[in-house]
């Protein structure tokens, strides 16, 4: 018996794989339920209970909009094999932009637009530093972008409690609040910054049809998946690699300014401006398969992971973390199956 590669699986064989791997990881996330002594039925249907009224797919809509920005990016720097981990680091920087203008620069018609251009320009020099170092040196993305993570962190904490700390704030760790100018409309009185998520769905639109309709797509996509025939056809890798690593940095500082400009109003803690969603966007980029355009899915997907894990959380007072345990076993689900799929077993005598 001997594994090796299927090179033409059928569509039953991938749809099988996929059925039976999800099927697995809801049975063990089932048993993650009962270990804690409740209900998977009633679990399950908590954990999608944010789609059973407005408020609930609007708490949804409001975790997709940094997933949908930060996956939009992170698909197309996935694809072409610029492995950025530090989506969360750049979101950071984004918040600080975003913070610097609405507080320090006079208010007026033009502060929202200064906000994104500002914290869209930090968060893409955060990546595009990264891609300098692999480009010039050849230093690793993946332990450059991490490590820049930290970095962001702590110049946030230093922010908000030294020189940008609120001048009537006290025990608490944050900044003034925004002028109203500087604070993004919002749908009703939901948390939905509408302008922020049509930048977010017209991101991953334009992206998929930059990588799927234009030739620079078509030289992203062969250096992605065969660097050595695009060194062969000339095509500058260091010029792609930056390219790439500094619009995947972009996106991720819009998304921070959506989210001080458009949640909280003010620079806060790193912790309280971002619930991970610079790592959870890992997940969404992951799932789309380096198309851009397929975000418009995986994002309000694992936005309700997330929304139902507030609400799993309420119901039965369960620890938050109970999301990266059905986020993680979704993913392992996933990974899975994309094996299974693209093997098949060989019986020789």
């Amino acid at each position: 018996m001997r594994l090796e590669l299927d090179p033409a699986p059928t569509p039953r064989k991938v749809a099988l794989s996929y059925g039976a791997f999800l099927l697995l990881a809801f049975l063990l996330l089932g048993l993650v339920f009962l270990a804690y002594g409740v209900s998977p039925v009633r679990a399950f249907g908590v954990l999608l209970s944010p789609l059973a009224d407005p408020l609930g797919l609007a708490e949804v809509a409001r975790r997709a909009i940094p997933l949908l920005l930060i996956g939009a990016g992170l698909s197309l720097a996935f694809r072409v094999g610029f492995f950025n981990i530090g989506a969360e680091g750049q979101l950071l920087m984004g918040a600080v932009g975003a913070a610097y203008v609405a507080l320090f620069l006079p208010p007026g018609p033009y502060t929202l637009l200064l906000m994104f251009l500002l914290g869209g320009a930090l968060g893409a020099l955060w990546a595009g530093f990264a891609a300098w170092l692999r480009v010039r040196f050849g230093a690793s993305e993946i332990l450059t972008t991490l490590m820049q993570n930290y970095l962001a962190y702590y110049l946030v904490v230093y922010l908000v409690a030294g020189p940008w700390k609120g001048q009537f704030v006290f025990g608490f760790l944050y900044t003034d609040r925004f002028p109203e100018v500087a604070r993004l409309p919002r749908l009703g009185d939901t948390l939905v910054h509408w302008p922020t998520l049509l930048l977010g769905v017209g991101a991953a639109l334009l992206l998929h049809l930059l990588l799927f309709r234009t030739p620079l797509g078509f030289s992203l996509r062969v250096l992605g998946e065969n660097p050595q025939a695009a060194r062969y056809l000339g095509l500058k890798e260091g010029r792609l690699t930056l390219l790439v690593a500094l619009a995947s940095g972009l996106l991720a500082g819009f998304a921070g300014v959506g989210e001080v400009a458009g949640i909280h109003g003010r620079l806060l803690e790193p912790a309280q401006i971002s619930l991970g969603y610079g790592f959870t966007a890992i997940l969404v980029a992951w799932l789309a398969r380096g198309r851009p355009g397929l975000t418009l899915l995986t994002a309000p997907l694992l936005g309700l992971i997330l929304a139902g894990g507030d609400a799993l959380k309420l119901a039965f007072s369960m620890p938050f973390r109970v999301v990266d345990v059905v986020a993680g076993l979704l993913l392992l689900a996933l990974i899975g199956a994309e094996a299974a799929s693209r093997h098949r077993l060989i019986w020789r005598r």
